[in-house]
């Protein structure tokens, strides 16, 4: 059985956009991790100014067609699913909020289903790949690999 996650995307005042479903490998170091690897460094505008060759997302609906773009790869059957906002209950383990304000790097809220008022990490993007990354590295260590 695999570990599900939804990311859902919301734009600043809370209004959900879209809700990505992934089948397997929905932990923290596994799609957190690629989720935060993609979102860090993007910068969320309004209006794309002309010849500016930085990351960027044109608003959160922009954003969210990127990231979806990103994971569902052309050649690729099954495994992510596009769901309206609002949904929820698809057995997920893990639940990554997406959200930003012009002129910032997104932000991810995840939390953990095993105990729903679980907060994992709330902050840039950025910061949670270093967050993860770092939980990646504790727990090799704790299981005694270098």
């Amino acid at each position: 059985m695999g570990t599900r996650a939804l990311t859902v995307f919301e734009e600043e005042d809370g209004t959900e956009i879209a809700v990505l479903y992934r089948q397997m490998d929905g932990y923290p170091e596994g799609h957190g991790l690629e989720l935060a690897e993609f979102l860090s460094g993007v910068k969320l505008v309004n209006g794309i100014p002309v010849g500016d060759k930085r990351r960027m997302a044109n608003g959160m609906s922009c954003l969210a067609a990127q990231v979806i773009a990103h994971f569902k790869r052309p050649d690729q059957h099954g495994g992510f699913y596009l769901h309206a906002a609002g949904t929820r209950n698809c057995d997920e383990q893990y639940i990554y909020f997406v959200s930003g304000q012009v002129g910032e790097e997104p932000t991810i809220r995840a939390t953990s289903c095993y105990d729903v008022s679980s907060v994992i990490f709330s902050g840039p993007a950025s910061k949670f790949h270093k967050f993860v990354t770092g939980m990646k590295k504790l727990n090799l260590l704790l299981k005694g690999q270098p």
